[in-house]
């Protein structure tokens, strides 16, 4: 267990780091845990699915009674909104947030299980929801709230501080599965220190994994995208793992540049 001390001392110094090694260690563990991938984006999906259908079901039944009757009345739409209104609007934003803890949940039950497979340890089904519970899902909630606001400030400061965000930012779901005990203040400002120290090597991994995850989910006639997106979440967890560790009697495996 890292205290909020030892984190920040393994992070300020964190040994240089190779891309090239980081990178093809990335397409090693993806070999092992590209079904757990799937998984999560199937799981993610039927999480998703409830709130899609909520909010377009009534849309779509407007749409097929129109087409029924032969009469399309263009203000249809602009009536539903209308009446629906704050409700609605409350409705959306909740759902959007629930969607958004339980997908961190998630992440980093699958930040979990990528370790395990990482060690060649049995893993679960089971394992995916290990963070899907009170203790864990009101800390979650405020990690969501602080990267919804400092993104949101990010974009409104002229878009591009947002390149810088994304780093820190990317770190927030990892350092919160291998350190839950510590505060959302805590793991917002050791991911920020880590995005801070290793930014140019990240951003670059994040670049080059999203574009290959998605060249090889097209040309897997786009349903392989659900295969190979989560490809994006390797590099920072051996980056997080060559720098941070796991626990205070497992050494770092430095990679030195």
């Amino acid at each position: 267990m890292n205290t909020m001390n030892s984190l920040l001392e393994k992070i300020g110094n964190a040994p240089a780091l190779d891309f090239g090694t980081i990178f093809s260690n990335s397409i090693d563990l993806f070999k092992k845990t590209w079904l757990q991938g799937f998984l999560l984006q199937i799981f993610t999906s039927i999480i998703v699915l409830p709130l899609i259908l909520a909010l377009y079901l009534p849309l779509i039944s407007i749409m097929i009674a129109q087409a029924s009757s032969g009469y399309e009345d263009p203000d249809a739409f602009q009536a539903y909104f209308a009446g629906l209104g704050f409700i609605y609007m409350l409705f959306f934003i909740l759902g959007i947030m629930v969607i958004s803890v339980v997908g961190m949940a998630l992440q980093a039950g699958f930040f979990r299980i990528m370790k395990q497979l990482d060690h060649d340890e049995t893993i679960k089904t089971a394992d995916f929801f290990y963070y899907v519970k009170g203790q864990y899902l009101g800390k979650l909630f405020l990690l969501m709230l602080a990267a919804l606001f400092i993104g949101s400030i990010a974009v409104l400061i002229c878009v591009l501080p947002i390149f810088y965000v994304i780093v820190p930012l990317s770190f927030f779901t990892i350092m919160f599965a291998f350190n839950p005990e510590l505060s959302a203040g805590d793991i917002i400002t050791a991911s920020f220190k880590l995005g801070n120290k290793k930014w140019l090597l990240v951003f670059s991994l994040i670049i080059v994994a999203s574009l290959l995850s998605q060249m090889v989910g097209a040309i897997l006639c786009g349903v392989g995208i659900l295969f190979t997106a989560p490809f994006t979440y390797h590099p920072i967890y051996l980056v997080y793992k060559n720098v941070v560790g796991f626990n205070e009697d497992e050494p770092v495996n430095h990679i030195v540049q």
